[in-house]
């Protein structure tokens, strides 16, 4: 079998004070290669270089150079209970342009005492993703005190992740390092400067998780830096080979209470086993997750993510010196999750992440920095659904408290402290902040925890009834008359929905997947309620206010049948004033009633009468349906024919001219001034209607009706009119009837005009 990958100083390192390069190189032509890297492991390369201090320790800078290709940097020293008070800032160079990023700013908000039984852990920043670069500058300023000097051993560790491909003669590590004898020396000018390794410094802490505080650094959240970065577990960087222990007893992996949501795996995200070579830890069980931010910058594309996760790997391991990388699982702005700490993502594995609380939690680092923004949706439910997951595998309620034994004197964000060995009580789905003195998770992802809570314990929340298809709305009553699609929307995300069920009257009529928005039911004659009820995947259900459906098959009637009447109005041959009557009427609910001929119209429930046109002397017929709200339909018509009888048709007595003009019907009209003067028409019709012409100075006609007087019509119009229907008669049915009309001889205004007469047949 093929060794372990080893480290091991080059012949160049030479016991000189002179500034210069210390390089660890990886596997040569005549060594072994490791048998156990995965051939989609990358090999990443972290360059160390040291950073010129001034003189009286407040600042520190590296100039402007070129660099070996890199995508993520940090600032590191050499005693990881050390901090920086000020600022620390880079600016990059692009690789693919040339142009210059402007300063940022590296977070100083980090711990390195944790677990640092080991040699060679260091303190640092956090780590920066910056893409691929060429070129760097650093500058720190501790504030410019005496009193606040920069800590020692201040390097720049530049971090190329590797392209996720194994090669067989994996590349060197580099780094350039500064004289233990002289911390603050300037950079080395060339690569091949030999330098002395800086001494480590030891923890004190009996517990190799760290959970114990060192002899040599004060409590979090005192005087020692607040860090938001996993506490490191691994041997220092760099080191001598070391021998592994015995592999420990793997624990359970017990079934969660609900899916595991999809992880890429380490070798999946391109891991270089060979980095981190030490068996993981394992905890009893998890009692609560510790949600973090890290990368601390947003603008990254998530095409970028697993680079960036082989990144914090390599800065964690190589520029850190911790075992493994700190957190349990990452997970990026689209929601993509990624195994963090080996030994089985199904696993209680002892992570780095919360100082104090490790032993009985697992840590979810989201990439980005959410301090003025607010994680990514897709983020905020990958979240929930590991921490559901994992908490699901040991029966804890994502929404619940629990109690944490304190492994370490300490303190939070918010001012409390922790003594080591004494439980405090937490929620089981907590920010790093609450643990540890940091501004990790960031202030809006802190405030988007209890939304992150409530998707991962359930219930199912905003479930509404949105539609239902199949059936008429009438206030808020849905009809139907067969079966009805019942929609509905949630606002909990489908990926925590178990199941859907339609419940008629209480009782489930269809059960759906919990990707689903609808399903179909067929209820019974009758009124019923219908709710939707949504099972989260917690096993917490929750059901939708109901809405009232009612099952109909009756269809509606007609009152009144569809009947037509001559109405006033301008009269042409083409279009005859008339008015359609109807009544429709429903035992449920009646939804509108269409004309479907010799014109397209829809009437309101309400509506009985309309008013159209008809030609003369066509038969027509008025077919017309009503519909009730479930969908039942009845149907009813009605024929009429309008038919022009001109003056000359009718029986005359007294005095009259004939007058001649195109807007007489036919051209020509009679007119009288003759008191007791009269025409009259014969015909056999429902309906008649008196066509006129009127002016300012016309006058009276009386109007008989089968010999009887009806009423007297005044013709006197402030405007000239031809052809209007000016009376009109109706009957139940259609008969044989005279109308005549008689002049009146209105004193100054004796003349009157006639067009004829309109009847219905």
């Amino acid at each position: 079998m093929r060794s372990k990958k080893r480290i091991w100083l080059t012949a160049a390192l030479a016991t000189s004070a002179v500034a210069g390069v210390l390089v660890f190189e990886g596997v040569t032509n005549d060594s072994p290669v490791d048998t156990d890297a995965k051939s989609g492991a990358a090999e990443p390369e972290v360059h160390a270089t040291v950073l010129k201090v001034a003189d009286d320790g407040t600042s520190a800078a590296l100039g402007k150079r070129d660099t070996e290709p890199f995508s993520m940097l940090g600032v590191t020293w050499t005693d990881p209970a050390a901090r920086v008070t000020g600022t620390v800032e880079a600016r990059t160079r692009s690789a693919a342009d040339g142009t210059w990023t402007s300063w940022m700013p590296l977070e100083t908000d980090v711990t390195g005492r944790a677990e640092t039984g080991r040699s060679g852990v260091r303190g640092g920043t956090e780590p920066r993703w910056v893409g691929p670069s060429d070129g760097v500058e650093v500058r720190i300023n501790a504030g410019g005190k005496v009193s606040a000097k920069l800590p020692a051993g201040l390097r720049l560790d530049t971090v190329d992740p590797g392209r996720g491909t194994l090669n067989a003669q994996p590349a060197a590590f580099a780094a350039d390092l500064p004289s233990a004898e002289d911390p603050s020396a300037t950079p080395a000018a060339e690569p091949s400067d030999p330098v002395t390794p800086e001494p480590t410094v030891p923890g004190a802490g009996p517990d190799p998780s760290g959970e114990a505080t060192p002899t040599t650094a004060p409590s979090p959240g005192t005087s020692s830096p607040a860090g938001r970065e996993p506490t490191p577990t691994a041997s220092a960087s760099p080191s001598p080979p070391v021998s592994s222990p015995p592999a420990p007893t793997l624990p359970p992996a017990p079934p969660s209470a609900v899916p595991k949501p999809p992880i890429v795996s380490r070798s999946g995200w391109g891991a270089d086993e060979s980095m981190s070579p030490e068996e993981p830890e394992y905890l009893t069980d998890v009692k609560a997750v510790f949600v973090h931010h890290t990368a601390e910058t947003n603008n990254y594309t998530c095409a970028d993510s697993a680079a960036i996760v082989r990144g914090l790997y390599a800065y964690h391991v190589k520029a850190n010196g911790w075992k493994d990388l700190g957190y349990n699982f990452v997970v990026d702005k689209c929601g993509k999750v990624f195994e963090g700490r080996k030994g089985g993502v199904d696993r209680p594995v002892l992570g780095a992440h919360t100082y104090g609380f490790n032993r009985e939690s697992a840590g979810i680092a989201v990439i980005g920095t959410y301090t003025d923004s607010a994680a990514p949706t897709a983020a905020t439910t990958a979240v929930a659904r590991v921490a559901a997951w994992k908490l699901g595998q040991y029966k804890v309620d994502p929404a619940g408290t629990t109690k944490l034994t304190a492994g370490a004197t300490g303190g939070n964000f918010a001012g409390t402290k922790f003594a080591s060995g004494t439980a405090y009580t937490f929620n089981t789905v907590s920010g790093h902040r609450d643990g540890f003195n940091t501004q990790c998770p960031g202030t809006k992802l802190y405030g988007q925890l209890p939304a992150i809570r409530s998707l991962a314990a359930g219930p199912v929340t905003g479930l509404t009834v949105k539609s239902v298809t199949g059936a008429g709305l009438s206030g808020t009553t849905y009809y139907t008359k067969s079966a009805v699609t019942v929609g509905w929307s949630a606002s909990t995300p489908s990926v925590f929905v178990s199941k859907y069920e339609l419940l008629v009257d209480g009782k489930s009529v269809a059960t759906t997947a919990g990707t689903a928005t609808s399903a179909t039911a067929t209820p019974a004659v009758g009124t019923h309620t219908v709710q939707v009820r949504a099972t989260h995947q917690s096993g917490k259900v929750t059901t939708s206010a109901a809405v009232t459906v009612v099952a109909d098959q009756t269809a509606p009637t007609f009152a009144t049948k569809p009947n037509l009447a001559l109405r006033t109005g301008t009269v042409n041959t083409a279009a005859v004033p008339l008015t359609l009557k109807w009544k429709a009427q429903d035992a449920a609910a009646l939804k509108e009633v269409r004309l479907t001929a010799p014109v397209a119209k829809t009437y309101g429930p309400t509506t009985a009468s309309a008013s159209h046109t008809a030609k003369s002397a066509v038969a027509t017929k008025w077919s017309m349906t009503a519909y009730d709200q479930a969908g039942n339909t009845a149907a009813a018509s009605v024929s009429g024919t309008p038919v022009i009888l001109q003056e000359s048709a009718g029986t005359k007595t007294g005095t009259w001219t004939t007058k001649s003009s195109s807007s007489y019907l036919g051209g020509k009209s009679y007119s009288s001034s003759s008191k007791g003067a009269s025409l009259s028409w014969t015909f056999t019709g429902r309906s008649a209607a008196l066509v006129v012409s009127r002016a300012a100075n016309s006058g009276q006609v009386h109007v008989y009706v089968d010999g009887v007087k009806t009423s007297t019509v005044d013709l006197k119009s402030s405007t000239t009119k031809y052809r209007d229907a000016l009376w009109t008669k109706t009957w139940s049915g259609s008969a044989k009837h005279t109308v005549k009309i008689v002049v009146v001889g209105t004193s100054g205004r004796p003349a009157i005009t006639t067009d004829g007469l309109v009847y219905l047949k």
